[in-house]
């Protein structure tokens, strides 16, 4: 079956980095687009980035723009989130997703917080 395992996350000061490993089975990764979310308490679960089964296209909301970085290899099944700068605005659970033949898929989520 589908698994998706988040790791990575942790507590980092302002303007620290993180890199979120989502490691996954069950399916053909190479040739499914991926995508990481967060989740902020009391807010809607929103796109942080997203990449191209190959991985030659990528997109990212504009709060991350220039700080975020979304990369995957695909000879490891994995898909990455590396985090820069961060801000505590920042502060979530980040959960990697796929959508595979109409059925929605999502981590079990890797909580990140940005505070002093």
């Amino acid at each position: 079956q589908v698994q998706f395992v988040e790791s990575g996350g942790g507590l980092v000061p302002p303007g620290g980095s993180l890199r979120l490993s989502c490691a996954t089975s069950g399916f053909s990764f190479s040739s499914i687009a991926m995508s990481w979310y967060r989740q902020a308490p009391g807010k809607e679960r929103e796109l942080v980035a997203a990449i191209s089964s190959a991985g030659g296209s990528t997109n990212y909301a504009d709060s991350v723009k220039g700080r975020f970085t979304i990369s995957r290899d695909n000879a490891k099944n994995t898909v990455y989130l590396q985090m820069a700068k961060l801000k505590p605005e920042d502060t979530a659970v980040y959960y990697c997703y796929a959508h595979i033949f109409s059925n929605k898929y999502w981590g079990q989520g890797t909580q990140v917080t940005v505070s002093s």
